[in-house]
């Protein structure tokens, strides 16, 4: 299962769609996605680590994509191979 984790804030449209994209995609891909969406305004390090790039996507714990992402993009990223690390 792929995680993803969406940094983002209330009031953010910019994190509105980045939102509504990775819904989408999740409703398409039952089963293979962990999604969590984290406000990053609740937490003093997180809002210095992403206030200025939210929203912020990560994938499996990796920055995969700031401010916009398309649908298609995001599909390609979940089917590219992924090395695994130790």
């Amino acid at each position: 299962m792929t995680a993803l984790t969406l940094y983002s804030r209330p009031g953010c449209h910019l994190c509105d769609e980045m939102k509504a994209i990775v819904e989408r995609v999740a409703r398409a891909m039952p089963g293979r996605l962990h999604v969590e969406q984290v406000d990053v305004s609740r937490d003093p390090e997180l809002e210095r680590r992403y206030g200025l790039e939210i929203p912020v996507l990560l994938m499996d714990g990796k920055k995969v994509a700031k401010y916009r992402v398309s649908e298609d993009d995001l599909r390609r990223m979940l089917r590219a191979p992924r090395t695994e690390t130790a």
